[in-house]
């Protein structure tokens, strides 16, 4: 069974050497990473926005979980656009690197890409369906990038630098009260007994103490729903890796909000779990998720 309480392993201390590395990228150095995040998300929205109106070829990663080569194009072409760019840098990208095993995330400058998250909704032509690329430096979430090509939504962030929406800043939601609050998660794309009824179980029991519950069908928009105050509080187990949470997770805390483990704890990017909201529901949240163990 799937636990909101479990234990999350503790960050190991950096060394000088990473320390001093981490300095020696300046500001100018992060807007350009920035920059060209944003490029590359843009090049590969193109690429989304035309396949979203034509007839798709789809691949099954399991029972529901899709793959389409419009994801398979977009992430070489990202990856071609940051490799020129930044050779030095590590990439990990949810459908090279994770069809091989996950990569380890090491505190080298590593650019973290979903070429299209929201495949299911991609195929069905639903319109939440987004780029996500995130930059870590010394494993922290410092360059988020998620793009929406369909409604033409950008969503951009640089640790300590404030998140914007289309280059207007956005912060989270002032709402206090759980009771208010507008939930969002997933249900995941494992379809056995055991996982669906622990969704289920979850939701139902969440289902009395929120106003209503949203599933976009994307991890990355959902951060950014939090980020702009669309969405007042969010959780989600066992999605599919960090590319899922790379890029919102930096624009949600430069918004203002707050990204955890659910159960409380320090967020991890390697986990697969998260949470976020605005800063006076984080308490909240977690004691009703823990509620439900």
């Amino acid at each position: 069974m799937v636990s909101v309480s479990q234990s999350q392993p503790q960050p190991q201390p950096r060394t000088q050497q990473l320390k001093k590395k981490m300095v020696d990228i300046d500001n100018d150095s992060l807007s350009d990473f920035l920059a060209s995040a944003v490029d590359a998300a843009q090049k590969a929205g193109e690429i989304i926005r035309k396949g979203f109106y034509q007839t798709k070829h789809v691949e099954h990663k399991g029972q529901v979980d899709l793959v389409t080569e419009t994801d398979k194009a977009c992430e070489e072409l990202i990856f071609n656009h940051l490799k020129q760019l930044y050779p030095t840098h590590k990439l990990i990208g949810e459908e090279t690197t994770a069809a091989c095993g996950t990569a380890e995330l090491t505190d080298e400058p590593t650019w973290i890409v979903d070429p299209l998250d929201g495949t299911t909704n991609f195929v069905h032509g639903f319109p939440f369906v987004c780029v996500s690329i995130g930059l870590t430096i010394g494993k922290t979430p410092t360059i988020g990038v998620v793009y929406n090509p369909i409604i033409n939504e950008l969503f951009t962030g640089i640790r300590g630098k404030g998140a914007f929406l289309n280059g207007n800043p956005i912060k989270v939601s002032s709402e206090t009260e759980l009771m208010s609050s507008l939930l969002a998660t997933e249900v995941g794309t494992k379809r056995d007994k055991e996982t669906v009824d622990e969704s289920t179980n979850r939701i139902k029991s969440l289902l009395f103490k929120v106003r209503s519950l949203r599933m976009s069908g994307s991890c990355a928009l959902n951060l950014c729903g939090i980020a702009c105050g669309r969405l007042d509080i969010l959780f989600e187990l066992g999605f599919g890796g960090p590319w899922d949470v790379a890029g919102g997770a930096v624009i949600v805390r430069e918004a203002g909000g707050v990204v955890f483990d659910p159960s409380g704890a320090d967020f991890d990017i390697t986990s697969q779990r998260v949470a976020a909201s605005n800063p006076f529901l984080k308490d909240a949240l977690v004691d009703a998720l823990r509620q439900m163990v």
